[in-house]
């Protein structure tokens, strides 16, 4: 489905490119450290998370994108699964999550890079201005490659891809040759019987439509990949064992050299390099590049993300759900140049907006779990889908692809409901919940009104 005819999306990816896609939009630095605070019981929620969560979407996205390889991903399904006015819901869910993690992403680069410098840099994430100038050069240049389109962003998304796998392979192997010794004793694998609390309970939630979500995110950009029925499902198969060792073996290390330490959740891995590298030496060198790579990533996976984004309001414009302006496509890069312009001026809007009166840290987490909660509405529209869904989309789903959408779906309903329980200190938790039910609520009311005002256009 293309509005304007003689001007296509053009095919860019082919599985190579769709693999590491998935692991730069599935790993992130941040969800070690945020999966550390739970000690030597991560691996048991990272095991949890993986059954009721990880597999479940593996295994409903891959289905659904054979039975509907379109360009949009969820928001086609749902739309031909639900209704238009519910497609367009969960797309706009979607879509508002995607605006926010790429802000959240993008806002690592002051902590990164001043764990890169070292001590001298220490004033970079309080100082609000210098996060400004810094992350919106970032943008502006994520925006000019979504311009020029996946011919050239994509090499920029395969380079973050290797690169956060690299940054991977030094933090795992990091007990075993850094120069300084690990604070605590370093397990591999440690195993300690999960603590059933309220606490736990939001690690548990970030850990699952925060840290193991993505893989159907990939899929929005069917209309751009080569056969894309099969490969977007290959793509799934081979990343995620590669994504779950990432996961739980960099999480030990991170307890390994940071464990005993208020662990930075911004930067979770620049800590634990500064950690165990040190300043000195063959740390003077290592820390810097190490910590380099996993910056290098958090631009890459902000780009893929932003890529995404912009295809959204332009499938919506196809459907004349949002003004023709998003649809159109530029005549020689075959690309939504007014979507992109646009989104890029909303994430730089919303970063400015989530500093306002609180810590990096606090504004880092607002911004984690205000996506979360976007997150979990969409997914919750997508593990629906063979639960719920028109009569014959569920007829073609064998019955196991409904016991798994039923336990992803009740992982997402947890995820959405403790997305306002803080896991670092905020200088107020009732309006930290405050602040993310309102985001929700407000959104929620925007889209209901966007769709209404375009369903008036059509007619």
């Amino acid at each position: 489905m293309n509005p304007q005819p003689g001007r296509t999306l053009h095919k860019e990816l082919g599985l190579a490119d769709l693999v590491l896609a998935q692991v730069l939009c599935v790993v992130g630095s941040a969800w070690v450290g945020i999966a550390a605070k739970l000690g030597r019981a991560h691996v048991a929620f990272w095991v949890g998370a993986m059954v009721l969560f990880y597999v479940p979407l593996a295994v409903v996205v891959i289905w659904l994108n054979r039975m509907m390889p379109l360009e949009g991903g969820l928001y086609q399904w749902a739309k031909l699964g639900f209704g238009e006015m519910a497609g367009f819901l969960t797309a706009w869910n979607l879509w508002v999550y995607a605006v926010i993690v790429a802000g959240a992403i993008i806002f690592v680069v002051p902590t990164d890079l001043a764990y890169m410098i070292g001590p001298a840099a220490a004033w970079l994430p309080a100082s609000k201005l210098a996060t400004l100038l810094l992350t919106g050069t970032v943008m502006a240049v994520i925006a000019l490659a979504a311009v020029r389109g996946l011919n050239v962003s994509k090499w920029l998304h395969n380079a973050g891809s290797v690169l956060i796998m690299l940054a991977y392979a030094i933090l795992l192997t990091l007990p075993l040759w850094a120069p300084a010794r690990p604070a605590a004793r370093y397990e591999a694998v440690p195993w300690s019987p999960p603590r059933l609390n309220w606490f736990s309970l939001a690690v548990f939630g970030q850990m699952t439509v925060g840290a193991l979500s993505g893989f159907e995110y990939v899929a929005i950009l069917a209309g751009e990949c080569r056969s894309a029925a099969r490969t977007i499902g290959q793509s799934v198969m081979l990343s995620a064992p590669v994504i779950c060792l990432m996961f739980i073996l960099g999480t030990s290390s991170v307890l390994a050299f940071v464990g005993r330490q208020p662990i930075n959740v911004i930067g979770p891995i620049p800590q634990t390099m500064r950690a165990a590298l040190g300043s000195t030496g063959v740390g003077g060198w290592a820390a810097p590049f190490a910590i380099g790579l996993v910056l290098a990533r958090a631009i890459a996976a902000a780009s893929l993300i932003f890529t995404g984004l912009t295809r959204l309001p332009m499938t919506a414009g196809w459907d004349h759900l949002t003004p023709d302006w998003f649809a159109r496509l530029d005549a020689r890069r075959g690309t939504p140049v007014n979507s992109i312009l646009f989104v890029a001026a909303l994430v730089m809007a919303l970063i400015l907006l989530s500093m306002l009166g609180v810590r990096e840290q606090e504004a880092s987490q607002l911004l984690t779990n205000a996506s979360i909660a976007h997150y979990a509405l969409a997914y919750v529209g997508l593990f629906a889908l063979p639960l719920m869904g028109r009569a014959a989309l569920r007829a073609r789903l064998p019955a196991w692809v409904k016991v798994a959408a039923l336990a992803g779906l009740v992982s997402s309903v947890v995820s959405l409901a403790i997305a306002v329980y803080p896991i670092v200190d905020v200088t107020s938790r009732l309006e930290y919940a405050a602040k993310i039910c309102a985001v929700v609520a407000i959104a929620n009311g925007l889209g209901v009104l966007i769709y209404r005002a375009g369903r008036h256009r059509a007619r």
